[in-house]
């Protein structure tokens, strides 16, 4: 027996990232010469410039919400980094997974709620790194000493930072409503937003790196139509210049008003 999905609507989640201390996401060290930078990171190919992937942030705000409530983190199999329900009865409960998504294999999976789209520096942000004479092409690097414990040799190691201050702008998350439930669920988007803030995002974070602020956060709703209608406008439910400006109750009301 098939099961029918109908999706109520699409909440559009926009913000810009904010990178509070250098932020290390990596690249492809493949090339790399000797004396170079040997922790590279990613960057765009057409453009050179670093950017956040979404798969990055995805990652670390489902890890985060993982250990935030306890999960055991079991996939994949042979290099468990984070959670995946096993069966229909755990998945029923499991908020994280509804909004994250399963392996499509699973017999009982439905779509994935989340979407996360990649992330590039804003326009402003472009134009002082290429004016800063930064040691990379609109990076710093950043040269960490390990010390051997028996020999007491030390080893030098440089890798690639986005210098602090810098911004990624027209960040977009994308958020599909199944069931009138998944806007409860939609609280895990914002909490692992939060857990992200409290913690890194991409490399180095526990010698400094990584230290994010989400702002200028603005949340709209398309409600779906009939099929053989055009799509309707996006509605703004919501306008927050950070995290902590955002009230979930009264932007889970404004979207059930306008899916009434």
């Amino acid at each position: 027996m098939t099961k029918k999905i109908q999706l109520l609507a699409q909440v559009f989640i926009t913000f810009d990232i904010l990178a509070l201390t250098g932020l290390h996401i990596g690249g492809s060290d493949a090339g790399i010469e000797i004396g170079g930078v040997d922790n590279t990171v990613i960057r765009d190919r057409l453009t050179d410039q670093p950017y956040v992937p979404g798969s990055s942030l995805k990652g670390k705000m489902r890890s985060l919400l993982d250990k935030y409530e306890g999960k055991q983190i079991n996939f994949p199999p042979r290099n468990p980094a984070f959670h995946v329900c096993q069966d229909k009865d755990e998945y029923i409960k499991c908020d994280v997974c509804h909004v994250f998504g399963v392996s499509g294999q699973q017999s009982f999976s439905e779509p994935t709620r989340l979407i996360v789209r990649d992330t590039f520096l804003s326009a402003k942000s472009v134009d002082e790194l290429k004016k800063a004479q930064t040691d990379m092409p609109f990076t710093e690097v950043k040269t960490e000493v390990s010390i051997d414990r028996v020999t007491s040799a030390a080893n030098p190691r440089p890798f690639e930072r986005v210098p602090a201050g810098a911004e990624f702008s027209g960040a977009e998350f994308v958020y599909a409503i199944y069931y009138p439930e998944d806007i409860q669920r939609m609280e895990k988007v914002f909490k692992g937003m939060g857990l992200v803030e409290d913690d890194y995002l991409g490399g180095g974070g526990s010698r400094g790196s990584g230290k994010v602020k989400f702002k200028n956060i603005k949340i709209h709703i398309r409600p779906t139509v009939d099929g053989d209608k055009a799509l309707s406008e996006r509605k703004l439910v919501g306008e927050y210049s950070t995290l902590k400006d955002l009230r979930l109750d009264d932007l889970q009301a404004a979207i059930k008003s306008a899916l009434a």
